[in-house]
């Protein structure tokens, strides 16, 4: 399939897990690629690949490391010195630190976390957008994380770059809404790439959920919605549900659930089974929260007033997608209700003390 040919995207982060992925459904939809990362072994060995799997005619591999506050600058000025035109930019690039930030953490990986997350981030996303500003075409796609909407203890760091990802690139998507310029932010799960490994969060719950989640699958649903302009792509059907349930829990409840899935594994802390349900996956508690949203959308008839839809077709079609929400919900509670009734009670009340 090549629907793209002649345009270019760059990726950073490029040489593996999800901006491998990335990199490979822009290559197979024929685009020409820019290639970045610290490894030009391997970004080299995908640039092989590329050209003998889909034919990939030009393929710019750039070795640099993104914590080096020059990286950007010198990434855009080869990338002009070489006339590549950059139609999509993706900030993939990023990585964590795993621990009590008071006592256990270390502060200069913690900046460089900053630098690379973000800082690097915001230059490359100012020098690529202006250009595609001035052509009136492109597309960007950050990399956020279903952590860009959660307070993430034991990932202090890291869960406040992705807060801010998601801020910038809504912000940015709004002030580019008049152009033909999409901004579009991945918000996946714990996904199974190699990102426990290097930020010392091994035998943590996270890890054991992320390998139930390719990063391939991840990478092509980020894909889907930046070709389609959508302003965000949230990562499989359980994090779209827990999304609904960090929007209206208590911080305290919400930031509870993300440490505890960043625990060893083989712990067994019963009285938290809560938290452990409200970030596990299509458990019961989580569930139970969006069925409370749904059904407060639904019943209180002037919701939609309230938000101004306008008119009746507008609310029509916002009782119809409440309803469809709904059943999709109370199906996710049927399939674990047996194995989590005691839990579920206990969840039933935290979202009517909530609600009411």
């Amino acid at each position: 399939m090549t629907t793209e040919v002649g345009k270019t995207a760059l990726i950073t982060g490029a040489s593996s897990g999800i901006g491998k992925e990335l990199a490979t459904l822009f290559a197979k939809d024929g685009y020409n690629l820019v290639l970045v990362a610290r490894s030009e072994d391997k970004l080299q060995e995908l640039a092989d690949q590329f050209k003998q799997q889909f034919g990939t005619s030009t393929i710019t591999v750039i070795e640099k490391d993104l914590s080096s506050p020059e990286a950007p600058q010198e990434i855009y000025d080869e990338v002009i010195q070489k006339n590549i035109t950059v139609n999509a930019l993706v900030n993939n690039a990023g990585f964590g630190e795993y621990g009590k930030f008071a006592t256990e953490t270390d502060l200069q990986k913690e900046l460089s976390i900053i630098q690379v997350n973000l800082t690097a981030l915001v230059h490359l996303t100012k020098l690529f957008l202006k250009d595609m500003v001035e052509r009136n075409e492109g597309k960007v796609l950050m990399l956020g994380s279903i952590a860009s909407i959660m307070p993430n203890p034991l990932m202090a760091v890291y869960g406040a770059t992705k807060s801010f990802i998601y801020s910038f690139s809504e912000a940015l998507r709004n002030e580019v809404k008049d152009t033909d310029i999409n901004i579009t932010v991945l918000m996946p799960p714990a996904t199974d790439t190699d990102f426990f490994n290097k930020a010392g969060a091994t035998n943590t719950v996270a890890q054991e959920i992320a390998r139930s989640n390719n990063p391939a699958d991840v990478a092509k649903e980020g894909y889907v919605a930046l070709m389609k302009g959508k302003d965000k792509a949230i990562a499989g059907f359980s994090t779209k549900v827990q999304a609904a349930a960090f929007r209206v829990l208590p911080d305290s409840v919400v930031s509870q659930a993300a440490r505890s899935q960043m625990k060893d594994k083989n712990e067994t802390e019963p009285e938290k089974q809560i938290s452990n349900l409200a970030i596990g996956i299509g458990i019961a508690a989580v569930a139970l929260a969006g069925v409370a949203i749904a059904l407060t959308y639904k019943n209180r008839n002037g919701w939609a007033e309230g938000v101004q839809l306008g008119n009746a077709i507008d609310r029509a079609r916002l009782r119809f997608k409440t309803g469809q929400a709904i059943d999709s919900i109370k199906d996710t509670i049927g399939s674990v209700a047996d194995s989590v009734n005691g839990t579920v009670a206990n969840a039933k009340s935290k979202v009517e003390e909530l609600v009411a």
